[in-house]
């Protein structure tokens, strides 16, 4: 069997094929935000989000949840990694989501979670510690629907995609019930129209008064799509409240790397500190590096290239330690650090070069060793 991974390069995904057993990547971003942060663009951007306030110590969340002045509130521990509800803390404590009505039990969580390690099935084994929680006002859900924004090749420009069905994999959905699967092609230069926006909220089932306010909020989501270079916004749950509000109650947003010199203040947030310190070592000098776990250090420029290199590697009997891409234009600096990194780490014990001439000339290898 094999499995899919992702690898982001620019704007572009490559999907690569690679057997389990030869690498075990985990899917990264270039730009990471805390759900905490992502929200707070939504809201700064008129979509709709529950209340909530952010803190790093067990006295800031039990002032944040008087302040909140909720019937019920939700304290989320702040990690990258999913499956938090499941994790278990270094502290003891099990679980890195939980409802309170109690604003005293919420600084008696946090005092758990703050300054442990959380460990889910996303994380290393040892778990990630956690700096900050949120602390949001929790808003009962009646009824959940998907909605996505992203960049679509096939149709040379932003796709609007949603399903009544929310809540679960958006993937199983469109495997068992394709038909629930709605699209909308959205022209860039006239942007979404008024009748695609009530479309899309009538096929997702929102009705009589929901049905403008729902589209009201799908406007916005392309709004903010636009404005902060997105390659995706994806909504799920984008459901409704009993009390009839249509909230985005948890969002994936996917940026692209090209446009950080225009979008400077949200670059500035990425969350670097559960990256691997030689990973961020390697983003300063624009290296995509991953370590791996095996003993042979693949130096490669393109991540085609890098990722094929892993497989022969694999296929040949050994194990690559890391996932190493120079990029095209790669300067001689640039070689000389990625060097220092390789022969930085332990575990390797043999390197293996593979460039494409036409990208990078042999004599810059030969200059910098």
């Amino acid at each position: 069997p094999s499995s899919n991974v992702v690898c982001e390069r620019g704007n572009l995904l490559h999907h690569i094929m690679i057997v389990p057993r030869a690498v075990q990547l985990t899917p990264r971003r270039w730009l990471n935000l805390q759900e905490y942060q992502s929200k707070k663009l939504m809201s700064d951007n008129g979509v709709k989000v529950q209340r909530f306030f952010v803190a790093d110590s067990a006295n800031e969340a039990l002032e944040a949840a008087k302040r909140l002045n909720a019937k019920e509130i939700v304290l989320k521990a702040q990690i990258l990694a999913g499956g938090r509800g499941k994790g278990v803390f270094s502290s003891g404590l099990k679980g890195g989501v939980h409802l309170t009505k109690d604003p005293q039990v919420v600084g008696q969580l946090a005092k758990q979670m703050i300054g442990y390690n959380l460990a889910t099935k996303q994380t290393p084994k040892e778990g990630v510690k956690v700096n900050k929680v949120m602390v949001a006002e929790a808003l009962d859900i009646s009824r959940e629907t998907y909605l996505a924004i992203l960049m679509d090749r096939s149709c040379n420009g932003p796709v609007l995609v949603g399903s009544p069905q929310g809540g679960v994999d958006i993937e199983e959905v469109a495997a068992s019930n394709p038909e629930l699967i709605f699209k909308e092609e959205i022209d860039i230069i006239e942007g979404i129209k008024d009748s695609q926006a009530q479309r899309m909220a009538e096929n997702l089932g929102f009705l009589g008064p929901l049905k403008n306010q729902a589209a009201d909020q799908i406007k916005k989501l392309y709004n903010l799509f636009l404005k902060i270079d997105a390659t995706q916004v994806e909504v799920n749950p984008f459901g409704e409240t009993p009390g009839g509000q249509v909230v985005c109650f948890d969002a994936k947003i996917n940026f692209d790397d090209n446009a950080e010199f225009r979008q400077k203040d949200i670059f500035a947030m990425d969350d670097k500190s559960e990256n691997e310190p030689i990973e961020n070592e390697a983003a300063k000098y624009d290296l995509k590096y991953i370590g791996l776990d095996g003993n042979i250090a693949c130096f490669v420029n393109g991540a085609g290239l890098a990722m094929a290199t892993c497989d022969i590697i694999f296929l040949n009997g050994g194990k690559p330690a890391n996932f190493l891409d120079l990029g095209g234009g790669v300067k001689e600096a640039q070689v000389y650090q990625a060097f220092k990194l390789l022969t930085a780490d332990p575990k390797v014990t043999c390197r293996s070069r593979n460039t494409w001439v036409p990208e990078y000339r042999t004599q810059k290898c030969a200059l910098e060793v």
